[in-house]
């Protein structure tokens, strides 16, 4: 009775928690770059010598879904999408370093490269900064040049791109990556870029939605059990006050 009651009342309230994961999935269908959240049950003891039979059910985040999203194409010159396994790199406050696939750039009142947030784009010397009415071109490797009205061709900088593994890496609560070590990691140099399109979302809907309603019935076989666990209860004092 005590590992019943104990399941079913924590298992109810780690789907509701799912829940909350796979609509914050399906919330971002069409945000650029985004990687689903992937939850899943796992059982625990409680601990202690007078709770031997008793168990509790957590969510354990297991981590990120690493699919790609679907490619698409924009024609806009500081769009860049990763053609593979990698990461962009943006300056977050502090001089640390974030990780994403959103490559929808633009250019702030300075004229350095900027990406998510108004963070700054990083490169592999720092910032970049395009120069005034200048058409850009961003090559596979991350090169990027201009050509301005003289036709004077200029090499502006390389995007810093990486390619950790993904027990190295984790997902902070703004939705971008983080090296885990906390340590600045080497670039790698075959991760390679498309310019003038976007990586969409790889969240699945119809998937998602199969989920929703999966663990909207999960959620009611909890709380059956905990009524049969009452009324098995119920029952029980029935016969004990007869005897």
């Amino acid at each position: 009775m005590d590992r019943l009651i104990y399941i079913a009342m924590t298992g109810a309230h780690q789907v509701m928690a799912q829940q909350a994961t796979t609509a914050h999935n399906l919330a971002n269908l069409s945000t650029t770059g985004f990687r689903a959240q992937l939850d899943s049950f796992r059982a625990v003891p409680v601990q202690g010598p007078s709770l031997p039979t008793r168990a509790f059910v957590v969510d354990a985040t297991t981590g990120t879904d690493a699919a790609p999203g679907l490619i698409q194409e924009t024609g806009r010159a500081l769009d860049v999408a990763l053609t593979g396994p990698g990461w962009l790199v943006l300056q977050a406050a502090g001089g640390s370093e974030v990780l994403t696939r959103n490559g929808n750039f633009n250019t702030n009142d300075s004229g350095v490269l900027v990406g998510q947030g108004g963070m700054a784009v990083a490169g592999d010397a720092g910032t970049i900064t395009v120069p005034a009415d200048a058409q850009v071109t961003i090559a596979p490797d991350g090169s990027i040049s201009s050509l301005d009205a003289r036709g004077v061709v200029t090499a502006l900088g390389r995007l810093r791109l990486l390619n950790p593994s993904q027990q190295e890496i984790e997902r902070g609560d703004d939705g971008l990556f983080r090296l885990v070590s906390g340590v600045t990691a080497q670039a790698d140099g075959r991760v390679r870029v498309a310019a003038g399109r976007l990586e969409g979302s790889n969240v699945n809907a119809v998937d998602a939605m199969v989920s929703l309603i999966s663990q909207a019935r999960s959620f009611e076989l909890q709380m059956s059990l905990l009524k049969n666990a009452e009324s098995n209860e119920a029952k029980a004092s029935q016969i004990v006050a007869l005897n």
